[in-house]
């Protein structure tokens, strides 16, 4: 990665985990298989016959496809495009296999019927598409995965500062019309007890342990 200025843990005080949303895997029409389980037996037999799209180098579904790969013993090509729209629109069309999507842009075609949803990388389902299971009831356990966004302040932020930044966010959080809105877009709210400085530094620390290795195994590097 670029070598920056900055220490992305060290050089800021974590306020608040503000939401986070989960991937679908989603897969062209044309792929033989119904279900997750079918899904990964059909790439075991296929090895390096199969294409996934992402959005770059180092995007989640880049980092998805790297760690499916990993937990089930499968090698398949990963296809770099400039969007989401773009990447999907060729599962759609069949001229790529398969791809992990967020929710806002997978949801239509899965709606429309356009593309098969296997699971989705979240703990439980999404109050959005209650009829996706998740990996670990479709046979993956312990395959998560979430675009999180937290709310951070410089390093040094007095603590009555961070306090006070913490209380409006957790205010807005409990907002049931906020809470609405980030709902329907396919994102979760982290629960009361998640949504303190502690919890989100923690947070961050357990995503650089688990992405890292799989990041620096790849030698994935920004350009």
């Amino acid at each position: 990665m670029y070598a920056l200025s900055y220490d992305v843990v060290n050089d800021f005080e974590p306020i608040v985990l503000l939401a986070d949303a989960p991937l679908f895997l989603v897969a062209s029409k044309a792929v033989p298989a119904n279900d997750l389980r079918e899904f990964v037996a059909w790439l075991r037999a296929n090895p390096d016959k199969i294409s996934m799209s992402t959005v770059g180098a180092g995007s989640p579904g880049h980092l998805l496809g790297l760690l499916l790969q990993k937990e089930t013993g499968t090698r398949f090509g990963q296809i770099p495009y400039r969007g989401a729209n773009p990447a999907i629109q060729d599962v759609v069309a069949g001229q790529i296999d398969a791809m992990f999507s967020n929710p806002a842009t997978a949801l239509v075609h899965v709606r429309a019927g356009s593309v098969k949803a296997f699971a989705v990388t979240a703990k439980q389902r999404l109050a959005v598409a209650p009829e996706i299971p998740t990996m670990d009831e479709a046979g993956l356990p312990g395959f998560y995965f979430s675009l999180w966004a937290g709310l951070f302040a410089p390093r040094g932020t007095p603590k009555t500062i961070i306090a006070t930044l913490n209380a409006a966010a957790v205010n807005a959080l409990a907002d049931a019309a906020a809470r609405r809105t980030l709902v329907d877009q396919g994102l979760e709210i982290p629960m009361r007890e998640q949504q303190s400085p502690e919890a989100l530094a923690a947070y961050q620390q357990a995503e650089i342990e688990k992405w890292w290795p799989i990041i620096k195994a790849a030698n994935i590097k920004a350009e």
